[in-house]
């Protein structure tokens, strides 16, 4: 029998202090015991001698100092797992949200899990096909990455995550595939809309949602994303299953870490983030990749949206250092009506090469996506040169670079949102644009594969 202790000292905002506690461990759950029976649920933030800081998961009005028993459950949270989870909803405690009937868990799994042992991880070297020709050719995602989506406020990264989502496979046949998908501090509509798409779209079958909507609590918004990467751990190396793990807004969550941060009144750091920003988005990020002798894999997707556009701030700045590249979206592409707004030229994704060429995905893979990349940057240059001096300054070729970043932006970057290329379709329009150009341009492609690829026509 746990012991209740009735010596609750002092509650401030969703904080409160109980004091003369023993054998209470960091990041127990607490039952709080109301006058009238009823129950609310809290976590333990600090430990100092006999004194517990508990933030509490519905808020704390209502509460008063020593009319409130606590009771301390010797856990952590914990998420109920099972096969019966992928096809179903969650919020950000674990508690089916859908409708549907309560999962019967398999085992129970402690959501603070820790990051990959860097000396267990095998090297991410597959290929994963997300529909999205940006991505896929020019900053392909790889089986076990940690590749984040920058984005900024009114872009429609939302709608990028749900078609990634949807679209996302690996390419051998016969690999079990699926999504875990964590929505953080989203609003109703946003909710309703990834709800409805998964529904509409059939995708639902094959992803595990999480969702926390803006006015649940935020140490709520901190649950979400461990438990995801919880479900997908399970999924991946218990069941050999491979997981795309997609979090999105990143930024909602470490404003909620700011909030419990400033709550327990403990010094800010960088733009009233606290001091431990670094480490805690690492203890996230880096519980995706692969572990030696397993079959499966967790690859992720963060999403974040920068203040102000702002790349530099705190949270895609630390991002950054942690993960292994990053997808921009472009303001201005999307004010043109481009869809989607990947800026192409800052993007990055540091591990692609381990994930395409020959038998992965196609012999020309490599060359392709270094001379769209070369093409676009050289004719985006020459729009600025005739933005200044006029188009008069520009030659015969300078020209053609010119058109050929128009259509490439047309053609190439924008797709439906509904579109589903895959890779050879990717590449195939890849070489149309490239037949734009004369083959002796093509500088960064071996000539068996022009021979091969390159338009007849223009030859």
């Amino acid at each position: 029998m746990r012991k209740e202790y009735l010596t609750v000292e002092n509650i401030v905002g969703p904080l409160m202090l109980v004091q003369e506690v023993s054998g209470v461990s960091f990041a127990e759950i607490a039952e709080i015991i109301l006058p009238d029976g009823g129950i609310r649920h809290g976590q333990v933030l600090e430990i100092n001698e006999d004194k517990a800081l508990v933030q509490v998961f519905e808020g704390t009005s209502g509460l008063t100092p020593g009319e409130v028993r606590v009771k301390f459950l010797g856990k952590g949270l914990q998420l109920g797992l099972s096969r019966d989870i992928v096809g179903r909803m969650f919020n950000g405690f674990g508690r089916v949200i859908d409708g549907g009937p309560p999962i019967i868990p398999e085992k129970y799994s402690d959501v603070n899990g820790v990051p990959i042992n860097p000396e267990a991880r095998d090297y991410p070297n597959e290929f994963i096909q997300t529909g999205i020709s940006t991505i896929d050719v020019l900053n392909t995602l790889v089986r076990g990455q940690k590749l984040p989506i920058f984005s900024g406020s009114g872009l429609p990264h939302s709608r990028l995550a749900a078609q990634i989502a949807r679209q996302a496979k690996v390419l051998k046949t016969g690999e079990q595939f699926a999504v875990v998908f964590a929505a953080m501090g989203i609003t109703f509509e946003e909710a309703q809309f990834f709800m409805n798409e998964f529904e509409k779209t059939g995708a639902l079958e094959r992803a595990v949602l999480f969702i926390n909507l803006a006015n649940d609590p935020p140490i709520e918004r901190i649950a979400v994303p461990r438990m995801a990467l919880t479900a997908a751990e399970y999924l991946a190396y218990e069941l050999g299953m491979h997981i795309l793990v997609i979090l999105t807004d990143m930024t909602n969550y470490c404003e909620a870490l700011r909030e419990i941060s400033a709550a327990r009144k403990e010094v800010p750091s960088r733009r009233g983030y606290p001091g431990y920003l670094y480490t805690d988005l690492s203890m996230i990020y880096e519980r995706a990749g692969r572990i030696k002798g397993k079959s499966g894999s967790i690859t992720q997707m963060p999403i974040l949206t920068m203040p102000e556009d702002d790349k530099t701030h705190p949270i895609p700045d630390l991002t950054g250092y942690i993960t292994e590249g990053q997808i921009l979206l472009s303001r201005m592409l999307h004010n043109e009506g481009i869809y989607p707004p990947v800026d192409v030229l800052p993007s990055l994704s540091r591990l692609k090469d381990k994930g395409i060429g020959k038998g992965k995905t196609r012999e020309d893979h490599a060359g392709v996506m270094n001379q769209l990349y070369a093409a676009y940057a050289k004719g985006k240059a020459a729009k600025e040169i005739a933005v200044v001096l006029g188009e008069s300054a520009l030659t015969p070729l300078d020209i053609m670079y010119v058109k050929f970043s128009e259509q490439f932006e047309k053609e190439f970057i924008g797709q439906g949102e509904g579109e589903n290329r895959d890779i050879i379709a990717s590449l195939t329009i890849g070489w149309k644009l490239l037949g734009m150009l004369p083959a002796t341009e093509l500088k960064r492609v071996k000539q068996e594969f022009i021979d091969e690829y390159y338009p007849s026509k223009q030859l």
